[in-house]
């Protein structure tokens, strides 16, 4: 009878994690009592053995429940290992075809996070960025997310009127960058494609030939994300 007890005690928080996880909006104990057929003090007991290991959390006062920290992060790195897939042609097409640094990275907490690069052909210019958070403002790849994504810029107009950013001698001297976003279907930038190298090499009129090809990778990787192609 105690296993039996148990098993049934874990169907009853799994189940409830399952409408918590599906539920259009978040719930709250009384919705999830209800649904459930189960009586509120029993479905207060699970969802909070459930909030103690971090797979729901409440939210504000009136202690509506979403997915907790742990599924979130897991759900993040899923996604981040499947955006970097559906990248990795795009970033070998234009390493291949430029040879200078090609990076992906994505909007983060407080910088951008870049989660996948194909290195330079040039022995000068190797910098490995994944892993690393640089400030939006500093980096090409940054002032997109601020451009796309409802910051203030002083040249956000320029950016999304030209469909790319360019950071020059200003993360570091000596190091150039530019980058175009990888859009979703409501014009948001969810990431972006950036070419990297000294300075010496992006000159103006190298970015003006990097460019076109680098905005028809973010055009293609955007399609790829929505699924269009």
């Amino acid at each position: 009878m105690a296993n039996e007890s148990g098993t049934q005690a874990i169907d009853r928080a799994a189940q409830l994690l399952v409408d918590v996880v599906e539920a259009p909006q978040p719930p709250s104990i009384g919705e999830l009592s209800a649904r459930a057929g189960l009586p509120k003090s029993t479905t207060s007991r699970l969802v909070g053995a459930l909030e103690r290991q971090g797979l729901v959390q409440r939210l504000g006062a009136r202690g509506r429940l979403r997915p907790g920290p742990v599924l979130l992060r897991y759900a993040s790195r899923d996604a981040s290992q499947a955006l970097v897939e559906l990248a990795q042609p795009s970033l070998q097409r234009l390493a291949d075809a430029r040879g200078e640094t090609i990076n992906l990275a994505v909007q983060g907490a407080t910088g951008v996070e870049h989660l996948a690069q194909e290195d330079t052909a040039h022995l000068v210019g190797v910098t490995d960025w994944v892993g690393r958070r640089v400030p939006f403002e500093l980096a090409a790849n940054g002032k997109c997310f601020i451009a796309f994504n409802g910051g203030e810029a002083d040249d956000a107009d320029l950016i999304r009127s030209r469909g790319y950013a360019t950071s020059i001698d200003e993360l570091e001297v000596g190091l150039s960058a530019l980058a175009a976003p990888v859009l979703d279907a409501d014009g948001a930038a969810v990431a972006a494609l950036s070419i990297s190298g000294p300075t010496s090499r992006l000159t103006a009129a190298r970015i003006e030939e990097l460019t076109p090809l680098l905005q028809e990778e973010a055009t293609s990787l955007s399609r790829r994300l929505r699924g269009a192609a």
